[in-house]
């Protein structure tokens, strides 16, 4: 055990008490000493700096100011009351003004005393003055554990704390007594080793100076410290629970390569495989050989060819004799998928099924009986997938695309559907930074397809302001007479008062009267519609019927129309970089020139002229997944708190990224050299993996 009284409930803890408590429980989820001892400062107020009088003005935020109590006077009554002190240094004199905490200052501030006066100055009336300072003895006196607070930490804390006085200040009084009381209790964490090797202060040190440091060079090693102790207990756990669950869970051999899989390579493939795709698969074929369970996440950026190597995966399941399924997201998606894989089968080799939400009761009842039966070789579905009802006779192999939209629990409803768990291949279309995909899948083994499929060209980007609208009209108008077909995306549907949008009912007015019918038809899709009405305008759009598709983000995922040449996004700086990425990708799926037009206003702020630069630079979904990153933070990226992110309290996954390696690196080393961690060094290790209860005792590991 790390902790012994640090585990003590906060209620008992002095100046807190059960309402108080009651209250940290339900606004900041902490329970005990050790919860409020780990809740950092978000930022320090430097109070190493002194200033004159003379050399204050109003623009400085906070100062410090060390001078004289020359005189005390209480002016007013009743609500008016003020407590009003002349303070001086040998430059100058500024006033000290309190409305609040009067009796405090009647009975602690002498006259003739010298004080340490914090505070934002003000300047009225020709003086300078700061209401409702920090006072401090001068010189400071040397107190306690946390010594001299030359560095004043900042806390977050929220409303309903700040009116039970818990603002920054009252937390930091809370922290502050506890390490008075308990630092001596703190446990170290971190094998000694690994503090010797990496030179990092102890876990007791790195409390103190995270909280109070002496200087700025104990704030820096307190915080290296810390993020590498967060940063490396995330990877011990994901490591440990990769290599738990290839002894745990056997896997199906898939030892054959079969008719299926010879016949579809060499004679049904329409175009040849990039050396990506080729390096891919020979990767899951390697891990469908083991008899261990594989759980490999494949990332490829948009069009790079995902879908033919979760094919041949499902084929290669297939030979081996077994089924395969593979869920999406949306019925869209869904739908997609199987008209993709039934079209590269060319209705051979297997028989391909599919089930959503709005597959009929009698189509169920005949898909279940041949899924159970065997006849179904692959089903493609949504969360339908994983009801209690479909059952197989020998899955294999779960393919799951676009896997941060489904949640933990619904994925592992699918490898418990067979009494051998299948092989798990996890598909993203969304490029994941490389310290997110540690973090979020370092679990996993990954895959990357950083090739593009021979003949498609880079899609072309332009970034056009409002007040080039019509030029925007005129290359869409010469595109549909070449026979081509445009996507125009909109945020909104209908107009926001809070945002000032050119939404998409306005843009279906405005385009219909450059666009007339009928030389021009149109398509409306977006996620208010249902399903059949959608489906209906998406085939129109699909079958070339209709030129241009007037859409919300809804065709983010889900529609490959190889002949759809122009990708138009409105109010483009509106959009997240990952998102914008995505929606360029759904042109450039034919062999012609594709474009993508970001539309915006004409003032953007730094951080959307940033995206909409790296946009029009590159296509390189990985660069722009990075950049994604460090533009919005890893807790922002879509979709991944549903993954599991580990909320990070001291690290960063973008500045903090070799200290990230180092850690992952130091777990690696470890469980090669001691995979049962039995080297008394590595007890501390132990103990934190017991404790998190891994699901399996180290007694079963041979």
């Amino acid at each position: 055990m790390f902790f012994s009284n640090l585990e003590t409930p906060l209620a008992y803890l002095k100046g807190v008490g059960p309402k108080r408590a009651e209250l940290l429980q339900k606004e900041l989820g902490f329970f005990t000493y050790e919860h409020l001892l780990h809740h950092y400062p978000f930022r320090y107020i430097d109070r190493t700096r002194f200033y004159k009088i003379r050399e204050l003005n109003p623009d400085m935020p906070l100062v410090q100011v060390i001078g004289k109590v020359v005189s005390k006077e209480t002016i007013g009554e009743k609500q008016k009351k003020r407590i009003v002190i002349k303070f001086e240094d040998e430059t100058g004199r500024m006033e000290l003004v309190w409305f609040q905490s009067l009796k405090w200052v009647e009975e602690n501030i002498y006259r003739g005393n010298t004080y340490i006066a914090f505070g934002k100055p003000n300047f009225f009336n020709g003086s300078f003055s700061i209401s409702h300072p920090d006072l401090e003895n001068y010189p400071r006196q040397q107190t306690g554990v946390a010594g001299n607070i030359t560095l004043q930490p900042i806390y977050s804390s929220t409303e309903k704390l700040k009116k039970a006085f818990l603002d920054s200040k009252g937390i930091q009084k809370l922290i502050y007594q506890l390490l008075e009381l308990h630092v001596n209790e703190v446990r170290e964490t971190l094998p000694k080793y690994i503090l010797e090797k990496y030179k990092l202060i102890s876990k007791k040190e790195a409390l103190i100076s995270i909280h109070f440091p002496s200087n700025t060079n104990m704030l820096q090693q307190a915080e290296r410290r810390l993020k590498f102790e967060e940063l490396f207990f995330i990877q011990l756990q994901l490591l440990h629970n990769k290599h738990l669950r290839s002894l745990k869970f056997k896997g199906a051999l898939f030892d054959n390569v079969g008719e299926r899989i010879n016949k579809f390579y060499n004679e049904v493939i329409p175009f040849d495989l990039t050396n990506a795709q080729k390096r891919v698969i020979k990767e899951i074929r390697i891990d469908t050989q083991r008899g261990t369970q594989m759980n490999r996440l494949v990332q490829g950026d948009v069009g790079s060819g995902k879908t033919v190597v979760a094919l041949m995966s499902m084929l290669l399941a297939n030979d081996n004799g077994y089924q395969a399924c593979m869920m999406a997201p949306t019925e869209i998606l869904a739908r997609q998928h199987y008209e993709s894989l039934v079209g590269m089968l060319n209705g051979e080799l297997a028989n391909v099924a599919i089930l959503t939400g709005t597959t009929t009761k009698k189509q169920r009842a005949i898909l279940h009986a041949q899924l159970e039966n065997g006849e179904i070789d692959i089903l493609v579905g949504t969360h339908a997938l994983i009801e209690d009802k479909v059952k197989f006779k020998n899955l294999g192999l779960v393919v799951i695309d676009e896997q941060h939209r489904f949640g933990v629990e619904q994925r592992a409803k699918l490898w418990r559907k067979n009494s051998i768990p299948p092989h798990i291949l996890v598909m993203t279309a969304t490029p994941i930074p490389r310290t997110l995909a540690m973090t979020l899948y370092g679990d996993l083994d990954v895959s990357v397809i950083d090739e593009l499929p021979a003949g498609r060209k880079p899609i072309e980007t332009k970034h056009l302001l409002e007040s080039q609208r019509m030029r925007m009209f005129g290359f869409m108008k010469q595109e549909i007479a070449k026979g081509r077909q445009v996507y125009v995306v909109y945020p909104l549907i209908k107009e926001s008062e809070k945002l000032d949008l050119l939404h998409l009912e306005a843009g279906i007015e405005q385009l219909s009267y450059q666009f007339p019918l009928p030389q021009y038809q149109i398509s409306i899709v977006h996620g208010k519609l249902n399903n059949v009405d959608k489906q209906f305008e998406m085939q129109r759009f699909i079958d070339g019927k209709t030129q241009i598709m007037v859409a919300t983000t809804v065709i983010e995922v889900g529609v490959n129309v190889p002949n759809a040449s122009v990708m138009v996004i409105e109010n483009a700086e509106r959009f997240g970089l990952s998102q914008l990425h995505q929606l360029r990708g759904r042109v450039g799926r034919g062999a012609e020139q594709s474009f993508c037009i970001l539309m915006s206003g004409n003032k953007l702020n730094p951080t959307s002229k940033k995206r909409l630069e790296t946009m029009v630079r590159t296509n390189n979904g990985f660069e722009i997944s990075e950049i994604d990153l460090e533009l919005r933070g890893p807790g922002d990226i879509t979709g991944t708190q549903q993954s599991g992110t580990v909320e990070l309290k001291v690290a960063d996954l973008v500045k903090d990224q070799v200290i990230l390696k180092e850690a992952r690196n130091t777990v690696i080393e470890i469980f090669d050299l001691d995979p049962n961690l039995e080297n008394p060094d590595n007890s501390l290790l132990r103990s934190f993996l017991a404790k998190k209860n891994t699901g399996i005792s180290f007694d079963k590991i041979s």
